[in-house]
Formats: C-alpha cells, structure tokens, sequence
C-alpha cells in the first residue's frame, strides 16, 4: 500500500488526543514538582513522609522521570502527526517508567512510603503506556504511520 491509499482512521485522533491530554498530566506534575518542591507536592495531597521521599530522589532519577513524561508526551504529539517514531518514542518513555518503578519498589522504601493509592496510580500508567506502545505499533503495520 502506498501512503495515499491508506486511509486514517478516525480512532487514532481518539487515542492521540487522549494520549496527549494524559501525559500532559505528568509533565504538569514533572514541571510543578521541580518548580515548587514540597509546596506542591503537599497541595498535591502528599504526606510528609512521600514529600521527604521525592526530595531524596538522586539526579539521576529526576533526568529518569523527565525522560520518561517529555517523552510519552513527544510520543503521543508523533501518534497524532502519523509519525513511526512514536512507537521507539513510547518504549523509550516505558522503559523509563520501569526504571522508576525499580528504584521505588527495589532500591528504596518508596512502596512502603507511597502507599497503595500510589501503586494503582502505577499500574494505571505502565498499562496505558503499554497500550498506546501497542496501539502505535498497530498503526505503524497497518501503514497508517509514515
């Protein structure tokens, strides 16, 4: 198929806008957190304990969680342009995501710390950033992406 004959479905705008609006969230949260540090965080709900925990986060993990958020945002910005490289995009901003889930459940006491409100938070965001990996991947074959 050539790239005139394949039509656009109208479900990527769907799951593109959602995408976008969805990682804009995290880098709201990315932004505002290395903006205003425990202020916003505590406006955000968070206990002293979790306040303290974000603000031992070593420099690495902080390049770690803005990799992670500007990239599924770069991602979901590409799935709408019908662009292939959302899809390395995307797993690029996944495999970030899993190294945040490493140092906070296996190399600190961050599960503890956080709590369960926070572990379903996780696992609502590493499926979604399975999805839309997929779900890129899935327009990339059918030729949908360029």
């Amino acid at each position: 198929m050539t790239d005139a004959l394949v039509k656009t479905p109208w479900h990527i705008w769907l799951i593109g806008v959602i995408a976008v609006l969805f990682n804009a969230i995290g880098v709201f949260d990315f932004v505002m957190s290395m903006a205003q540090g425990s202020e916003y965080l505590a406006r955000a709900g968070m206990t002293p304990d979790q306040i303290a925990h974000y603000l031992r986060m070593p420099s690495w993990m902080r390049v770690d969680w803005a990799v992670g958020v500007f990239g599924a945002l770069l991602a979901s910005v590409l799935l709408l342009l019908r662009r292939k490289l959302a899809l390395p995009t995307f797993i690029v901003s996944l495999a970030a995501f899993l190294i945040s889930l490493l140092y906070t459940y296996v190399l600190t006491d961050g599960g503890a710390v956080m709590g369960q409100q926070m572990a379903i938070t996780r696992a609502v965001i590493a499926g979604l950033l399975v999805f839309f990996s997929w779900y890129s991947r899935f327009m990339a074959v059918r030729g949908v992406l360029r």
